[in-house]
């Protein structure tokens, strides 16, 4: 008999958080990774299985696929080993991700309203936050902190200093790349331009800011500095222009998904 039942989910789901991440790690998994490992698999089994036909005096010679072997091998354990470092560093991320979002979830109960993993051109935006207070688009940072003594991260208003690292300003220039993006794409969208404030959450690392630091366009924060921060901003948007906001985003996320499937 025919089944003519259908699912009852008829929108695309919003995005949840390091779900670019997941994307990435399981494209490793399933394509880079396997790929390699039964490449090396394949040959190291085939030069076996030769020398077995050697020993018992069945032609033909191992030496050519043994030779193919020893540069195949090789070259596939080095993909390999390059890989498996890449997946733990995406881990990372993923983990900072997933910890600072359920954290930002804490803020719905102050009447905010979290996006996570929005897709834009070439990028993604980890979180992105709506309310009154204003708009928000967070950068998490996941970095391994040293073994011993602190670690610290101290920001100047263009760079960032991590101890036992060295000095960036590359996710300064993504946070604010991003939060133009964002701008530009509300603008488009809903007619309205809004202030779109970049930040960036170091989870586990504590974070210093110079005077220059604390008067930038950027906040550079531990994640649970961040209620605190937002709580002390006056209000800058209506709740109706906060609602379209929402709306638009939601419309934006849910088209982007229907395009990648």
């Amino acid at each position: 008999m025919k089944n003519n039942k259908k699912s009852p989910i008829t929108e695309k789901t919003l995005r949840h958080p390091g779900q670019s991440l997941d994307e990435k790690l399981d494209k490793l998994v399933s394509e880079d990774i396997i790929k390699y490992y039964f490449t090396a698999a394949a040959f190291l089994g085939w030069a076996g299985y030769e020398w077995w036909r050697f020993y018992l005096d069945r032609p033909p010679n191992p030496l050519l696929v043994t030779l193919i072997a020893i540069v195949i091998v090789p070259y596939c354990i080095y993909k390999l080993l390059k890989i498996i470092t890449e997946a733990k560093l995406i881990k990372l991320g993923r983990e900072g991700e997933r910890a600072v979002g359920q954290f930002l979830e804490t803020l719905r109960a102050d009447g905010c309203v979290v996006f996570h993993d929005i897709i834009a051109e070439n990028f993604n935006l980890d979180h992105v936050i709506v309310s009154k207070k204003g708009i928000f688009t967070i950068e998490t940072k996941t970095y391994s902190k040293p073994e011993k003594g602190e670690a610290n991260i101290r920001f100047d208003g263009e760079k960032l200093s991590i101890q036992g690292s060295g000095t960036y300003d590359k996710p300064i220039t993504q946070v604010r790349s991003a939060s133009k993006w964002l701008k530009n794409t509300l603008l488009a969208t809903t007619g309205k331009s809004f202030t779109v404030k970049p930040v960036i959450l170091f989870p586990g690392w504590f974070v210093e800011s110079t005077e220059q630091g604390k008067k930038s366009d950027t906040w550079v924060l531990n994640p649970k500095s961040f209620p605190a921060f937002i709580k002390n901003q006056p209000d800058t948007i209506s709740q109706d222009d906060a609602q379209m906001v929402v709306y638009h985003l939601c419309r934006y996320v849910r088209v982007k998904e229907g395009e990648r499937r």
